[in-house]
């Protein structure tokens, strides 16, 4: 299994077919986008390749999203296996709230089979006027099974400015050679806010 890291917008508008397609040739591969960081002992990537391992078939990682954030993922209408596991009947980019076929969105963690690759050729520009890669997804998904795992783990979304910053200080404070240094900057940060807030 290849694993491919690439930046977010490039892969969400072109499906990066044409900087992974000869790198990963006809073996099962992995999408790793950098703006979505996955923190559990046992990574987000890992819980993919077991369903991959299991079932044969491109996973893609899935969560439950606020109703007034769909329009902001690829939301899926699945299936449900189990507790965490869904079998895609469809995938759409974006939708309008109201339109959105559940409040179950994407992430950036997937893993394909090859076959990937000619859905990403065949699919016409989506929204954004751009290629999608859920578009990509939507094909495969009429010609093979297409699974969406609920992964464990905390995500942050780091294309988020507040969840940026909240990933950083998390990070800080689960680190043993920071977190004192770090929890004394919160204390008096927060310290000097209640006292202006009482001028």
């Amino acid at each position: 299994m290849v694993a491919v890291f690439g930046d977010a917008e490039l892969f969400e508008k072109i499906g990066g077919s044409l900087l992974v397609g000869e790198v990963v040739g006809d073996e099962p591969f992995a999408v790793l986008l950098g703006d979505d960081i996955v923190v559990n002992e046992r990574p987000c990537t890992r819980q993919l390749i077991d369903i991959y391992q299991k079932y044969g078939r491109s996973t893609i990682a899935v969560k439950e999203v606020p109703k007034e954030m769909v329009s902001s993922y690829g939301i899926i209408k699945g299936k449900l296996l189990d507790d965490s596991l869904y079998v895609l009947e469809d995938i759409v980019e974006k939708p309008d709230v109201d339109k959105a076929p559940s409040n179950i969105g994407a992430i950036g963690r997937y893993v394909f089979t090859p076959e990937i690759f000619d859905c990403i050729k065949e699919t016409s520009s989506g929204v954004g006027n751009e290629i999608q890669l859920t578009d990509g997804i939507r094909n495969l998904n009429r010609s093979q099974k297409v699974y969406g795992y609920k992964f464990n783990g905390t995500r942050y979304d780091t294309g988020d400015k507040v969840e940026y910053v909240k990933a950083i200080i998390n990070f800080a404070l689960n680190n043993e050679n920071m977190k004192d240094d770090i929890l004394e900057y919160l204390q008096s940060v927060i310290a000097n806010n209640d006292d202006d807030a009482s001028l």
